[in-house]
């Protein structure tokens, strides 16, 4: 029997890099990819199947697909949407460009890419289609804008789309991590610089006090968990008879979704601001 498969994006590091050598262990054909060589190199010398997908060119994310058909002989069981990257600063400082470019890779590449292995699963008779969102799908925070609305916009899509295959085989899936230790906020940094002009900004003084000390700092969140935590409700999602609509992963994101569900939108603005 040929093993099940999953493709997975993002696989350089963090949540990715964590869900392919997890799935791998539980004997899963994992098909990591990245966006850059280098780092297909490396997961391939820790004996991945990696190549590169770049979700921000749809020639990237077609060839990755048909590599990744070519190889199982044109079926795929699982995919994980995962990579994504932030691009911190003020809602009134971000720039057009900014907001165009993590669209294109938090969302409109993943829906290009999903678009494209509907009609594999399909015409297969099953697959599973699972999203990885955050807490930041489900309430905003102050310097976070260009990333909660990509999550916003990929809650919303994926919503809907589990709705209109209720009557296909596909199962479609969302989990919503809260902080996991990773490297995205040191990989915002770049996207920051080039976007965004703090020193010209109203609001110099709070980057300087808040937003720059977090970026060039560090420091781990109270409620951080390591990228196996989001593995584990991924394989629960993609080996469960009846997966979730949604799973949800660290202390903050069950609280912000009880808050959100409990809380007046004035209230709830409140609590956040403290955060």
């Amino acid at each position: 029997m040929a093993r099940r498969s999953v493709l997975i994006t993002g696989c350089s590091s963090g949540i990715g890099y964590g869900a392919a050598h997890g799935m791998a262990a539980r004997g899963w054909r994992v098909f990591a990819t990245c966006r850059q060589a280098q780092d297909c190199a490396r997961l391939r010398d820790e004996g991945l199947e990696s190549f590169v997908l770049d979700q921000a060119e749809d020639a990237s994310i077609g060839a990755a697909l048909d590599e990744t058909l070519r190889r199982t002989g044109g079926t795929l069981d699982a995919l994980f949407n995962n990579g994504a990257f932030a691009c911190p600063g003020a809602v009134e400082d971000l720039p057009r460009g900014a907001l165009q470019e993590i669209f294109e890779t938090n969302l409109f590449g993943p829906h290009e890419l999903t678009r494209r292995v509907i009609p594999v699963m399909r015409a297969q008779g099953h697959g599973r289609i699972v999203n990885n969102s955050s807490v930041l799908g489900l309430v905003g925070l102050k310097w976070r804008g260009a990333y909660v609305a990509t999550k916003f916009a990929m809650e919303g899509l994926t919503d809907t789309l589990r709705l209109e295959m209720r009557d296909t085989p596909i199962d479609v899936i969302l989990i919503e991590p809260g902080p996991i230790t990773s490297k995205i906020r040191v990989n915002s940094i770049p996207h920051f610089e080039k976007w965004v002009d703090w020193k010209a900004s109203s609001r110099a003084g709070q980057y300087r006090e808040t937003l720059l000390k977090r970026l060039y700092e560090g420091g781990n969140d109270r409620f951080e968990l390591p990228a196996s935590a989001v593995t584990a409700k991924l394989v629960h999602a993609l080996e469960s008879p009846r997966p979730r609509p949604r799973y949800q992963v660290t202390v903050p994101t069950r609280f912000s979704g009880l808050l959100r569900r409990a809380l007046s939108t004035r209230a709830l603005d409140w609590v956040l601001s403290k955060g």
